[in-house]
């Protein structure tokens, strides 16, 4: 099920029409707010908070979804319109002011032009409206089998924690993770949706009488159904052993142009020697983003170890200047120092022939390490990122092992789950 996509020009023209001439109101109120996307006949829930600053541009905003706290600043306001920028999914919530405590507004895409109608209501802590006791608990482990097309089957991974009638928890897939889903179990039915800047969600799912449920994520670009079956024992394939090299290579081999133009090659003198750090990714990619969260840090507490990362990014479109606009709000974000390259449109087609050393690109992203002579010494498909607890924990003690290894010095400093120091 698509979500409405409707044109926002008349709303727009009264968000900066005769209200520009009005008196300025104070900064949005203090406090959480529960907004409200709709889409068709399905809406999306979704929470934020609003610290409120000496004036507009001091004022944070903070989207809510589970653990994560995703800051958002920069507001803007021109009469009774407030303008939330967010900047890495080049996007805009456009809320205008009905009274204190209601907003009307739209999500905007800025690339597309796109607008999704949403509602925001001062006060309101929940994220559903609240239910019937729940008759279920969600808690645990499942296989969840997503069908994206008839014969389409996914087999994914799910990880919830039920506390009365909250659940929140994600989905792993070979490919990285659904993120941070919140939400709520009624009676024998569940419900979580996630809006962390980028495409708001909803899963729902209704569990029938052998223990088992079937639902429908639905999103954005679509929907699809899904099946889960409790398994403490559910797990997915070897993340670590679905890219690999092809018969006959040991290294990789590649030259891109720097967001500046200047070709970069992996022989360059800059990382002989050294441990480097392969990652390919994608500025549109949530996963990409979760993972650069982790690396930029890493990378300034580790450069003076030996160790170098160069980033492969592949954008929307095939044009370097594209590319870089793209690109430096994730830079910006992250204050990334290490070198980010241009290699291609986002296709893993594209990235496949891009490194033809590899089997295939699976996933954005994928991340290859390589040891000091020049060979390739690992390659993960994917990343599991902080909302799946401690499935990130471990993911993050064996990168570090790893490099540890290959530096063959002391171990690295630990990355914290939200930081990656």
């Amino acid at each position: 099920m698509k979500l409405n996509q409707v044109a926002g020009t008349a709303f727009l023209t009264a968000l900066t029409s005769t209200s520009l001439f009005a008196q300025t109101p104070a900064p949005l109120r203090e406090g959480v707010w529960r907004g409200v996307f709709q889409a068709g006949q399905e809406t999306v829930p979704f929470n934020f908070e609003v610290k409120a600053g000496n004036s507009v541009a001091t004022t944070k905003l903070y989207l809510l979804n589970a653990r994560e706290r995703e800051e958002l600043t920069d507001l803007t306001q021109q009469g009774d319109s407030v303008f939330v920028p967010i900047p890495l999914y080049d996007a805009t919530l456009r809320f205008k002011r009905e009274g204190a405590d209601k907003l009307t507004g739209v999500y905007r895409s800025n690339s597309s032009g796109r607008d999704l109608p949403l509602t925001a209501e001062y006060g309101k802590t929940y994220r559903f409206e609240p239910g019937v006791a729940p008759a279920v608990n969600l808690s645990g482990k499942w296989d969840v089998n997503i069908e994206r097309a008839p014969g389409d089957v996914n087999k994914t991974v799910g990880v919830f924690e039920q506390n009365g009638s909250r659940v929140t928890g994600t989905i792993l897939t070979v490919t990285g993770d659904y993120r941070y889903l919140d939400g709520q179990v009624s009676g024998n039915e569940f419900v979580l949706s996630s809006f962390s800047g980028s495409s708001p969600s909803v899963f729902r799912g209704k569990f029938t009488e052998d223990g088992k449920f079937a639902g429908e994520f639905r999103y954005v670009r679509g929907g699809f159904t899904a099946t889960g079956v409790k398994n403490e024992k559910a797990a997915l394939p070897d993340l670590y052993s679905l890219t690999n090299l092809k018969p006959g290579y040991a290294k990789l081999d590649f030259t891109f142009p720097d967001l500046n133009g200047k070709s970069v090659s992996l022989n360059d003198p800059k990382y002989k020697n050294k441990v480097v750090i392969v990652t390919i990714l994608g500025s549109w990619c949530p996963n990409c983003i979760d993972e650069t969260a982790f690396l930029a840090p890493w990378y300034k507490a580790n450069r003076k170890r030996g160790v170098e990362i160069i980033g492969l990014a592949f954008e929307r479109k095939n044009d370097l200047t594209f590319a870089k606009t793209a690109l430096s709000r994730l830079l910006k974000r992250y204050d990334v120092q290490y070198d980010i390259l241009f290699a291609g449109i986002a296709d893993k087609k594209v990235a496949s022939e891009a490194l033809p050393a590899l089997n295939k690109v699976l996933a954005f992203p994928t991340t290859i390490i390589i040891d000091k002579k020049g060979n390739v010494s690992q390659i993960h498909t994917g990343y599991t990122g902080p909302a799946t607890g401690a499935y990130y924990d471990e993911y993050v003690q064996e990168f570090n092992s790893h490099i540890s290894q290959l530096l063959g010095d002391t171990p690295a400093p630990q990355a914290s789950r939200q930081t990656g120091k």
